[in-house]
């Protein structure tokens, strides 16, 4: 082995080399330089304590609690909600009416007061929809192309039930990014027998044999109808009292109103109506 060599090895034990300690030392007074010219670089670049004192301080604090009390104040509203709606549908002796409000607002602003919720599929059978104007209209075109297929394919009109059957479907397929509606369907099955029945937005079926509601004002509608139904109605009592029952309910609902809208299915006739009420 060289003299350089920082290691001797002799009988089976280690001796440091007296060169070792003399590299070991260099490498120190390197470090300690090293460290010494870090920390003065720090000080040019830090600003002096007085400096430090003089920095106005951040409303960090301020600002949270600004930020809270804004949040807190704008209660966050469902989009169910966002446009406002109210449709009911109530059953008569061999017939059956449907109606809703006229109101399209932005929350608490009104941008029309023609808007449509009731929709025709065929001459006996009919669909309102409540929630979001833009899903409504989207889901009626869906609807109505699925309902043309079936057409083609079976050259006769689509069923109640069966249409019913095929609304849910169609919702539940899209329940991971459903649409943002509520259908109400009424129509004329067999024998002229009315069918009526409603929905949430991922296809949960509600039969009914009386009456059925959906949209915002749905609270106020149910207790109106319960008060104000009858089975068995004939048809100019029917529309009498489902346009009590919805003009008194959107009447306590500030997202609809504005009118309303009814339509009346008998096997013979259909009869369409427009109701006046507060443009308020």
């Amino acid at each position: 082995m060289g003299t350089s060599t920082m290691l001797t090895r002799n009988a089976g034990r280690i001796y440091k080399h007296p060169k070792s300690e003399h590299l070991i030392g260099r490498q120190q007074a390197s470090l300690d330089d090293l460290l010494a010219h870090q920390e003065a670089q720090l000080e040019l670049i830090s600003p002096p304590p007085s400096l430090l004192l003089q920095l106005p301080s951040l409303p960090v604090a301020s600002a949270s609690v600004a930020s809270s009390s804004i949040s807190s104040s704008a209660p966050a509203m469902s989009i169910f909600e966002y446009n406002g709606s109210a449709v009911v549908a109530m059953v008569g002796k061999n017939c059956f009416a449907i109606a809703s409000d006229r109101r399209l607002g932005v929350q608490l602003q009104t941008v029309a007061t023609d808007f449509q919720r009731v929709f025709k599929i065929h001459d006996k059978l009919y669909i309102g929809l409540s929630g979001l104007a833009t899903d409504a209209q989207t889901l009626y075109q869906r609807l109505v192309f699925r309902h043309k297929l079936y057409q083609l394919r079976e050259e006769r009109d689509m069923k109640p039930e069966t249409f019913a059957s095929l609304v849910s479907a169609l919702l539940y397929e899209k329940r991971f990014g459903p649409y943002f509606c509520q259908p109400v369907i009424a129509g004329l099955g067999e024998d002229n027998e009315p069918f009526i029945c409603t929905m949430d937005c991922i296809g949960a079926k509600e039969l009914a044999k009386d009456f059925v509601v959906s949209g915002t004002a749905s609270e106020s509608l149910y207790g109106a109808c319960e008060s104000m139904y009858k089975p068995n109605m004939e048809p100019e009592e029917l529309v009498e009292t489902i346009s009590q029952a919805l003009l008194s309910s959107v009447d306590r609902d500030c997202l609809s109103g504005w009118g309303g809208y009814v339509l009346l299915l008998t096997p013979t006739e259909v009869q369409e109506r427009v109701l006046k009420a507060r443009m308020d």
